[in-house]
């Protein structure tokens, strides 16, 4: 029986303090409609701006996670996310009336407990899952961070945390099933080492932070007159821990709260996925970082799925979107190496070009006399050129600036090329343009027939 996608019965708003900004924000969920998904609206900024909360949209992850769409942002969103996410709403609007979500405690137990207040409403819709096909990873070799998820008929997560810490040493934290996000994970709440308090008030960090946002850890025993310093910091005073452990302002919800907190971290973070997921998630030493470029992985997985379902249909008869012409004033390619004919269609995020393979290339001279065959970079070097007018087309003044290709990854070569076939080239953004930097998918086709596919990484530059 197919599950229905779901969203709440009304909305309901909460208040307090940003963790990093200090400003105090309203955060308002409200009902949305099926395939909506989670979308922040900053109401306090010109023209109501709309955020998507999709892992293309992540611009900082360093203390949470950060989303920036239509010139504006809204930052430390994974609690509000994981709430959602674990009391499994698929579909709200969230008003913020300032640039960061409230921290709420440091945890997401009052945001579950103000969404179930609000009650939940099944949809006619089907829910539609992100189903893990193969194994999919991100790996910092250098930092000991290892995220994989596995193909599974649920969601489950396992979390190791290490930070080399005598007091926290290794832990480890599970979460089963989604549905036992609200007793095993919501409580758990964001941690801090006490040696990290007065650095990042110094960066002008943590300003909505007065110790009882988070679970302060104490590595080492310190004078009273040190702690009574800090504590004055974030108007807290009364703290008397002098020996190593959980700093006396709070006791411990779980024995193993700080994983716990981590996986709620990757519940937050994993939303941005943009559906529901089924898979196994094992993850070592995860953080915001890492998180999001798993979830940036699936979403490019989703991408790849869907374009190898629309196979570009070629018509003939049909008038190009650019002929030769177009693509010469475009391209600085030129004979016997410009591998584009024409262009059938191009939006801003994708695009579908045409290569004729004729017996009179002149590489089929030597690749090979006796038996034909389009060597493989070349059809990499057509790819690579329709990306290049898909990535141009959305620049002003496109004559005056090259792409340059910094990384070819992932390519897979499926079939052969020959004289007489008609090349289908179709580019597809994978994330939007950031500082001249672009990633695509292309794929080439020969009627139904995929023959090349790969992820491109390329820079525009302007000519000298």
């Amino acid at each position: 029986m197919s599950e229905k996608q779901r969203t709440l019965a009304k909305e309901i708003s909460l208040n307090g303090k940003g963790l990093h900004s200090g400003i105090n924000v309203t955060i308002t969920f409200k009902p949305a409609p099926a395939n909506h998904g989670y979308k922040f609206c900053r109401i306090d900024l010109p023209g109501k701006p709309i955020i998507e909360a999709l892992a293309d949209n992540v611009s900082d992850t360093s203390r949470g996670t950060t989303l920036v769409q239509n010139n504006a942002s809204v930052a430390t969103v994974e609690h509000a996310l994981a709430a959602l996410h674990g009391m499994q709403i698929d579909n709200a609007l969230i008003e913020l009336d300032g640039p960061e979500a409230p921290i709420m405690g440091g945890s997401s137990w009052k945001i579950v407990e103000a969404l179930k207040e609000a009650g939940f409403v099944d949809l006619k819709e089907d829910r539609n899952y992100f189903v893990v096909k193969q194994k999919l990873t991100y790996s910092d070799e250098e930092h000991g961070v290892d995220l994989i998820i596995y193909p599974d008929d649920h969601l489950s997560i396992n979390v190791l945390i290490d930070y080399n810490s005598k007091i926290l040493g290794n832990q480890y934290a599970i979460l089963d099933s989604i549905k036992d996000f609200e007793e095993k994970i919501c409580k758990s709440r964001t941690f801090v080492f006490f040696h990290e308090l007065e650095p990042l008030h110094k960066l002008g960090l943590i300003k909505g932070g007065d110790l009882d946002n988070a679970v302060v850890i104490l590595e080492k025993e310190v004078e009273q007159s040190e702690i009574d310093r800090i504590a004055k910091l974030f108007n807290r005073p009364g703290i008397s821990k002098h020996t190593a452990g959980i700093l006396n302002n709070t006791e411990l919800r779980y024995p193993n709260e700080p994983a716990r907190h981590k996986l709620l971290d990757i519940m937050g973070d994993l939303a941005l996925v943009g559906h529901p997921i089924k898979g196994k998630v094992v993850a070592t030493r995860p953080g915001h970082y890492a998180n999001t470029r798993l979830a940036k992985i699936m979403r490019q997985e989703m991408k790849k799925s869907l374009s190898q379902r629309n196979i570009p249909v070629y018509d003939p008869s049909q008038p190009p979107v650019y002929g030769l012409e177009d693509i010469k004033r475009r391209l600085p390619h030129r004979a016997p190496f410009l591998f584009v004919d024409k262009v059938i269609a191009l939006d801003e995020n994708a695009i579908v070009g045409i290569k004729n393979v004729t017996f009179n290339e002149p590489f089929f001279q030597g690749h090979f006399p006796d038996e034909p065959v389009m060597p493989g970079v070349l059809l990499v070097e057509a790819l690579a050129q329709t990306g290049g007018i898909l990535v141009l087309h959305n620049i002003d003044e496109p004559e005056k600036y090259s792409t340059y290709f910094l990384k070819i990854d992932k390519l897979k070569f499926k079939h052969k090329v020959v004289p007489g076939d008609t090349v289908i080239l179709k580019m597809e953004l994978m994330e939007p343009m950031r500082r001249g930097i672009v990633t695509m998918f292309g794929q080439a086709f020969v009627g139904n027939n995929l023959v090349v596919e790969g992820e491109m990484t390329a820079q525009v530059v302007k000519n000298k």
